[in-house]
């Protein structure tokens, strides 16, 4: 009797062990339809940290990341934006949901030139910006750019005179289709497609952004 209790027992724990695996897919299957349905909810982007404490149990990179292969050939895409996650019209489908036609505001060169500067420059002061351009910068070109949500304050230069500093928003790198401001163009790129004349200052470069503050910036507490 001994023998077969065991045998029992044996067979017991075989079983447990064959069902493990296939009780842990189910549990990352609805973890996946729970990030899912996270998402589709969110009014806004959500990073991977929020996300992990609304739907614990692992690392949800992997699932984002299946969830993003999903979703590549559908009327609507994952997408990561500034470190953050959220559900987009696929582009060819856009034009099915358009109902009026917007009037689109252009961009002055001056705000234009400005915005690039502090893109590839940030974070940078209206001293900064002026040192590249070479003539003063309007009030006119930085309130543009603020009112359209795609450049802040970033606090005060530990410097004389404490001047106010600028940088880039996620709104800027959503509207230009970044993930990081890494992700810009660089000069050989700029080239290559014919956004720069073929002969440039001695010296001339276009950096490369880290997307990390090169300043000691002090909070002043200002709005955008």
């Amino acid at each position: 009797m001994s023998e077969l209790h065991a045998e029992d027992e044996q067979a017991f724990e075989e079983a447990e062990l064959a069902l493990e695996p296939e009780a842990q897919g189910i549990a990352e299957a609805q973890r996946l339809r729970r990030i899912e349905a996270l998402l589709f909810a969110s009014p806004e982007p959500l990073s991977e940290t929020v996300i992990a404490d609304r739907v614990p149990g692992g690392p949800v990179a992997p699932l984002l990341q299946e969830l993003q292969g999903h979703y590549q050939d559908r009327g609507i895409h994952l997408r990561q934006v500034s470190g953050r996650w959220q559900f987009v019209t696929a582009e060819d489908c856009a034009q099915v949901l358009v109902t009026h036609q917007e009037t689109t505001r252009k961009l002055s060169r001056p705000a234009l030139e400005t915005l690039a500067i502090i893109a590839y420059h940030q974070p940078c002061s209206r001293a900064d910006i002026e040192e590249v351009r070479g003539v003063a910068v309007s009030k006119g070109s930085l309130d543009q750019l603020m009112q359209l949500g795609w450049v802040k304050m970033r606090g005060r230069r530990d410097a004389p005179g404490r001047p106010l500093l600028y940088g880039t928003t996620p709104a800027f790198l959503e509207h230009f289709d970044l993930d990081t401001v890494g992700d810009l163009p660089g000069l050989q790129d700029l080239k290559a497609q014919g956004l720069l004349e073929g002969t440039l200052p001695p010296g001339f470069d276009v950096p490369r952004p880290s997307g990390e503050e090169g300043d000691e910036l002090e909070e002043d507490g200002e709005a955008a």
